[in-house]
């Protein structure tokens, strides 16, 4: 199995993607696309919240001019989001776009797909494969017998033998579903078979709290199997809310150790203060220090201490007050309740 670690690295402008390179956090701007200054401040928004590659839809011949636009007012890749049209592809290269995300098979014959693939290789731009379940050729279809995992990856190994006919391998796959379980299953069968990064996604995944759940049982198990370079998160919401849900999964799975990582328990029959309230209001206190640690939040002193004795940080409950204690040392006690995160904050801020 290819893992990340193991994978060929692609450059999408000056960010690695795969060979061990650091998950990278996609999302897709939602403007129209003859709205160019639109399209322009949803852009500068997604790289303040922290997006690191850009896709654009490029529907036609004017929507080119959206790739020096966005480009002048941002400092990530932008990826071009193309179908069909090769002469597109031809545009957006010549526009100075970062890569380009394309299915070989769909623009035509093997001269058309030579000329893309000539042209990102003159200017070193990579190719995304995208397979999506819904939209898979008729003859893989009927020789797989419908939409499996399966069909998914012969139709992307399909489409990377296009493009290495004519000596290109600057390639990241996708193969995209609705199904998580389907999905994940695609993604494990391509990295047995294919050396290339993978970017991952739970496609039309839902609204935001469906969504969030439905990507995390997909792209965090097979983040958690070493598998996938870079990750989108695909919502029914603001695109920012896409970076933040990326963020939360990376965070899930112990791939970002940015910021604050809290653990709370569930609180039982033992707990004498308002775990819930605290736990909610500290993610708010402490949700714009940079510093990484990992603050335990627990309702008893009882277990607390000892079950979170590899936090940095953490607070645990008596009847109406509390301790602190730094990994599993309590290092002071009969806190009142009201002054337990002001306690806390005293010592994130010594460090």
């Amino acid at each position: 199995m290819y893992t990340n670690l193991q994978t060929k690295q692609v450059m999408v402008g000056n960010l690695p993607v795969g060979g061990g390179a650091p998950i990278s956090i996609q999302s897709m701007l939602c403007v129209p696309a003859e709205d160019i200054e639109g399209n322009v401040r949803q852009a500068v928004a997604l790289e303040q919240a922290g997006c690191q590659i850009l896709r654009v839809s490029v529907p036609n011949k004017e929507a080119v001019r959206l790739i020096p636009a966005i480009k002048k007012a941002v400092s990530i890749p932008l990826v071009a989001d193309i179908h069909f049209d090769y002469r597109l592809a031809l545009d957006c290269v010549a526009a100075g776009i970062d890569k380009i995300r394309i299915n070989p098979g769909n623009i035509g014959d093997s001269n058309r797909v030579k000329m893309v693939a000539d042209a990102c290789r003159t200017h070193h731009i990579p190719i995304r494969i995208g397979v999506n379940s819904g939209s898979l050729e008729k003859d893989i279809l009927a020789r797989y017998g419908g939409v499996t995992a399966e069909a998914m990856v012969a139709s992307g190994l399909y489409h990377i033998s296009l493009l290495e006919q004519f000596d290109f391998d600057e390639i990241v796959l996708s193969l995209k579903a609705s199904d998580p379980q389907k999905m994940f299953d695609a993604y494990r069968l391509a990295a047995e078979q294919c050396r290339y990064p993978l970017h991952l996604g739970v496609t039309e995944s839902g609204t935001y709290e469906m969504g969030l759940l439905r990507s995390t049982a997909g792209i965090g198990g097979l983040l958690l199997l070493g598998i996938g370079g870079t990750i989108r998160v695909s919502l029914t919401d603001d695109p920012i809310r896409e970076v933040s849900a990326a963020k939360l999964i990376l965070k899930a799975v112990g791939l970002r150790k940015d910021g604050i990582r809290f653990v709370s328990c569930p609180t039982c029959g033992r707990t004498k203060i308002d775990l819930i309230g605290l736990a909610k209001e500290a993610e708010k206190r402490f949700a714009g220090v940079e510093k990484t640690l990992t603050i335990a939040l627990m309702g008893c002193v009882v277990n607390g201490p000892g079950e979170a004795r590899e936090a940095d940080f953490g607070i645990a409950g008596g009847d109406g007050c509390g301790v602190l204690f730094k990994k599993g040392e309590i290092l002071a006690s009969h806190i009142p309740e009201d002054k337990l995160l002001d306690v806390l904050a005293e010592e994130i801020d010594k460090v």
